[in-house]
C-alpha cells in the first residue's frame, strides 16, 4: 500500500466506526479539501521529506500528506482516533503513527539527516499557547510550523507593535519565527462547526533570529513580565524582576526609554533589554 487512492471524509470515518467527536477535547474535524491542499502546499510536503502532524484526528490530512510522497510522522493522544488510524493508515510504509501528548512530544526526533522538518495541524484551541511553546522548545530541529489557529488567536501572533492586538506571544514567538496568514477557514469546514473563525497560520524559522539572547528562559520571562500589566511603563512592569534602579540600567544600557509600555517595543528591542540584564548578571 504506497497511499491511500481516495481521500475519505471525517463524516464517513464517525459513521464507519461508530464514534462522535469529543466536545471535552474540542473536536473539530476539517473536511474542506480546499484548506487541505493549502495546508500542504505551505508545508513543502514532498517525496523524501517527512513531515510531523499534530493531532491526525480521522487522518483526512494525513492522506493528503501521503499522496505527496512525504514520510508522515502522526501524533495522536485520543485511543478511538488511533484505532481508526491504524485501520486506515497501518498498510501504508511512509506512515508513522506516535500515541502520545503533543506537547511532550521530542520534536527533535524526527530531524531527518539534520534537515529541519516542517510541523502541520489543527490545534486543538484551548491548548494553542502550550503546543506553540512546547514547538519552540524544538525551534531548531523544525521548519515551518503550518497551524490552524482561532482568528483572534491568529490576529495576536500576526499583530505589529503599537496594536492591542500585539502580546508577549507576538514577541517571544517572533523572536525565531516570521508569521504570516495562509488562509481563512469558516465555521462550515469542520465537522462539528466551532462557534468561531479560525485561520491557517505559518510559522517560519528566521535565517537569524530578530536578537540574539543567551538565555531564551530569560527572554521569555522578560516580555511575559512587560506584558504582565501591559498600561505600565517598562520600569514599573518589569519591577516585578528586579529594583528599578537595576530596571533602569538595563534600559540605558539597551537605549530604550523605560518610560515606554511593553507594546512599543518589539522583539529586536526586548532582546537588547535581555542582554543588558544578561550583563548585569555575569558583572
Amino acid at each position: 500500500m504506497g497511499a491511500p487512492e481516495r481521500i475519505v471524509g471525517p463524516g464517513e470515518l464517525l459513521r464507519k466506526y461508530g464514534l462522535a467527536p469529543r466536545k471535552s477535547w474540542g473536536q473539530n474535524f476539517l473536511h474542506d479539501h480546499r484548506v487541505h491542499e493549502e495546508i500542504v502546499m505551505a508545508s513543502g510536503a514532498e517525496a523524501g521529506g517527512r513531515v510531523v502532524e499534530i493531532g491526525a484526528g480521522l487522518g483526512t490530512l494525513t492522506m493528503h500528506l501521503l499522496q505527496t510522497g512525504a514520510e508522515v510522522w502522526a501524533i495522536e493522544r485520543d485511543r478511538d482516533l488511533c484505532d481508526v488510524l491504524r485501520k486506515e493508515l497501518g498498510g501504508v510504509p511512509r506512515f508513522t503513527l506516535f500515541e502520545a501528548n503533543a506537547v511532550t512530544f521530542d520534536y527533535g526526533r524526527a530531524a531527518l539527516d539534520s534537515a529541519r522538518v516542517p510541523v502541520v495541524g489543527n490545534l486543538p484551541y484551548q491548548l494553542t499557547g502550550e503546543l506553540l511553546f512546547s514547538l519552540l522548545k524544538h525551534d531548531a530541529a523544525t521548519g515551518v510550523w503550518i497551524v490552524m489557529v482561532q482568528q483572534e488567536v491568529a490576529d495576536r501572533l500576526c499583530a505589529s507593535p503599537g496594536t492591542k492586538q500585539y502580546g508577549a506571544p507576538t514577541v517571544t514567538l517572533g523572536r525565531t519565527r516570521q508569521m504570516t496568514r495562509v488562509c481563512n477557514v469558516g465555521p462550515g469546514s469542520f465537522l462539528p462547526p466551532p462557534r468561531v473563525n479560525s485561520t491557517v497560520v505559518c510559522l517560519s524559522p528566521r535565517d537569524q533570529p530578530f536578537g540574539v539572547v543567551r538565555d531564551s528562559a530569560g527572554f521569555q520571562a522578560l516580555v511575559r513580565a512587560a506584558f504582565g500589566q501591559r498600561r505600565k511603563t517598562l520600569l514599573n512592569s518589569l519591577s516585578v524582576l528586579a529594583p528599578k534602579a537595576e530596571v533602569s540600567a538595563w534600559c540605558a544600557s539597551a537605549g530604550i526609554d523605560p518610560g515606554l509600555r511593553a507594546e512599543r517595543l518589539d522583539a529586536s528591542e526586548f532582546a537588547a533589554l535581555q542582554r543588558a540584564r544578561e550583563t548585569e548578571a555575569d558583572a
